[in-house]
């Protein structure tokens, strides 16, 4: 009987079985901590240091998120990352009429100063890394964090952590943008820019393939379209003046940890080897340290399941487990009860314990790229990287990402491969587990997490008294300042932490800037 043809979520054929004839031809895989870094981007990798463990989390008030933040830090969580809720990410204070009904829904609300001292509250900002996932207002945010740092005394150079910064990815398949994309693009020059002179170890973005992941690609997608952002970034800093080797060494990535355990694996391995030749190739940098892809990896919330929720802590274990072996910086396993509601502090926990048990107790620490010289492994890291360029190419003669924004070809490639994907579930080609397969009459569902319904109204309150309190006069000519600067090419950080630093809200600032750039539509 012949063997029935087996094709991946990637459209990639396998073969039953994998030898040395499969990888004769294979690229240079290096040794770990060296060009092209295949292997790692450190020599030792967590031999000497596990990947930072950090939960995404963020709900409710500034308050509520840092009695989190401190829950995680005594569990053994080494370095944050905040969640901010949908109104904070769109620009929006949370008096604002459209911030009605989602203020603290599904993440923290920060509007002001203020609301960012109450988060990091009793948190050394000079002794914590802080990844924090925001976009199109990452400008604001990150004057706020830093200007939150300086009354806490710190020095801003030791600041260490990440802003997504990513506004990209938004118009293809997120959705929360503000600006158009070429005053966007201004706005993540001028972080790239402001951090390369005063916080050095800051990575200024993180360029994110999670969030096309969870849209629906497939893996190769997933890396193609996010190297097609990253080489638009770094060609928009290159033309504003910057150097490559000084902005290149602080970009870092964010992917997706799906459940095809190899096909994954294999995904880490081979971005390393694409980034490397781009960064050297395309960009003629003369540092490694440019060249190395550091990135955070987090489990896949979209494979998580409502149905049998529990069997979502054996799904984030193997998908953690190949984010660890595919050589990850750093990690967000998501909780078991997420496709249910916000996560409990008890599937919190769980899922930190998760990347504990794999850290301490599996042995893949024992050594650098433990899988790799197997044949499967590096014949399928080999056909990614293959498939990625040619994707590559065909995006460069279209225009660039920015091109394939405004057309809509990515939100088309997306939508198609998502299509797919679904049809393949409803057909059962695709199992899983207690949806399609061992279904079952579930009687028992974990305790939801529920958000104080008054959240808005005290939020309302408190930013009225905080407006009352400060200097009206300063903040308007602040304000004014932002709304003349935005007509220039001059670099807006300074500006903006000066004005946040006197009381100037999260969603003035935004709204100075839509006077001025517009709002962009996707439609």
């Amino acid at each position: 009987m012949a063997d029935e043809k087996k094709i991946n979520p990637s459209g990639i054929e396998l073969k039953i079985f994998y030898d040395e004839n499969d990888i004769e031809k294979q690229n240079n895989i290096g040794e770990p901590g060296k060009f092209p870094f295949v292997r790692g981007v450190y020599p030792t990798m967590y031999r000497t240091r596990h990947w930072t463990m950090r939960q995404y989390a963020g709900f409710g008030s500034a308050k509520e998120t840092n009695e989190r933040f401190k829950y995680l830090l005594k569990n053994g969580q080494t370095g944050l990352s905040v969640a901010f809720d949908l109104p904070t990410q769109l620009g929006l204070d949370s008096d604002d009429t459209l911030a009605y009904g989602e203020v603290g829904k599904v993440g923290v609300a920060i509007s002001t100063i203020k609301d960012m001292e109450e988060l990091f509250n009793g948190i050394p900002l000079d002794k914590v890394s802080t990844s924090m996932t925001i976009n199109a207002p990452t400008i604001v945010i990150l004057a706020m964090y830093v200007a939150v740092a300086k009354r806490q005394g710190a020095d801003i150079s030791k600041l260490s952590g990440t802003v997504q910064n990513d506004i990209l990815k938004e118009y293809i398949a997120r959705g929360n943008y503000v600006f158009p994309p070429e005053p966007s693009m201004r706005l993540t020059a001028d972080i790239f820019e402001y951090c390369s002179n005063n916080l050095p170890k800051w990575n200024t973005i993180s360029i994110s393939g999670y969030h096309i992941r969870e849209a629906g690609s497939t893996a190769v997608q997933e890396l193609a379209f996010t190297f097609a952002d990253a080489i638009a970034y770094t060609e928009y800093a290159v033309k504003k003046g910057l150097d490559i080797d000084k902005f290149a060494p602080r970009l870092s990535f964010f992917f997706n940890a799906h459940n095809n355990f190899f096909e994954e694996i294999a995904k880490f391995r081979a971005a390393r080897r694409i980034w490397a030749k781009i960064v050297k190739e395309q960009f003629n940098a003369k540092s490694e340290k440019s060249m190395k892809l550091r990135f955070h990896t987090q489990t896949a919330g979209s494979m998580l399941t409502a149905q049998q929720p529990r069997n979502n802590i054996v799904r984030v274990a193997l998908q953690a487990l190949s984010a660890a072996l595919g050589g990850t910086q750093s990690l967000h396993t998501n909780s078991y009860d997420e496709a249910l509601s916000l996560p409990s502090e008890e599937s919190v926990n769980i899922a930190l314990r998760t990347q504990q048990i794999i850290a301490y107790e599996s042995g893949i620490s024992d050594v650098t790229d433990p899988l790799g010289g197997s044949y499967y492994i590096e014949n399928l890291t080999n056909e990614i990287e293959k498939r990625v360029f040619e994707y590559l190419e065909k995006i460069k003669d279209m225009g660039g990402a920015v091109a394939c924004v405004e057309n809509g070809y990515f939100k088309t490639e997306i939508e198609n491969a998502a299509y797919q994907y679904q049809k393949d579930v409803e057909n059962n080609e695709n199992i899983i587990i207690g949806l399609n397969k061992f279904k079952t009459d579930e009687t028992s569902k974990p305790k939801r997490m529920k958000i104080d319904e008054n959240i808005g109204k005290n939020r309302l309150e408190k930013l009225k008294k905080f407006k009352d309190e400060r200097d009206s006069k300063k903040v308007n000519k602040l304000l004014k300042k932002i709304e003349t600067l935005s007509e220039t090419d001059e670099n807006l950080f300074e500006t903006v932490l000066d004005a946040v630093e006197n009381g100037v809200t999260l969603g003035e600032i935004t709204n100075v800037l839509k006077s001025k750039w517009g709002e962009f539509d996707n439609d």
